[in-house]
């Protein structure tokens, strides 16, 4: 674990500023109860009733719907109702937030980057960041692992599985 990462987790057993966990659950509950209302619009515009020949095609994503919006929203009583340590709980603090959005926000542009520049070159891209700003590697060691990474998976999925990943303008220019 590097010292940036460690200073981080140490910095976060000390913290007890954060998002409480109470948000989150209503955050959770609230963001549940809206994919299972958007389920029930989507199932009445195709029909969730029972028709001649049985039901019609909104009829059980309709009812998975209602399930689910009702168990968000009976899941958000008792934390509403909650008064207390429970109320108070943390559920990240600030520097643990940081350390996961480190990781997050990067993975993002990863994924983000992969239909523009392909998925070697965009790992290879991924791994050096990493190494070089958690790992607290230096260019010289970073980059050649990066490298050696899209090309020991490339080789691992192009050639040998045969499993055509996507490829970027640096796999044209190869040929492949």
């Amino acid at each position: 674990m590097s010292t940036t990462t460690l200073d981080i987790a140490q910095a976060a057993g000390r913290s007890s500023q954060g998002v409480r966990r109470t948000a989150m659950e209503v955050a959770t509950s609230l963001t549940l109860a809206l994919v299972g209302a958007a389920a029930i619009w989507d199932s009445a515009r195709l029909g969730a009733g029972w028709g001649v020949e049985g039901p019609q095609s909104g009829y059980f994503p309709f009812w998975i719907g209602m399930i689910l919006a009702g168990a968000s929203l009976a899941n958000l009583i008792p934390v509403l109702r909650a008064k207390g340590a429970a109320a108070e709980e943390m559920f990240v603090t600030w520097p643990q937030l940081r350390l996961v959005m480190s990781v997050l926000i990067p993975t993002v542009f990863y994924v983000a980057a992969i239909p523009v520049s392909g998925i070697y070159a965009a790992s290879a891209v991924l791994v050096a960041y990493f190494m070089m700003r958690l790992g607290e590697f230096t260019w010289r060691s970073a980059l050649p692992a990066a490298a050696a990474t899209a090309v020991v998976a490339f080789m691992t999925f192009e050639i040998w599985f045969l499993v055509g990943l996507p490829k970027g303008p640096v796999e044209e220019l190869l040929g492949f």
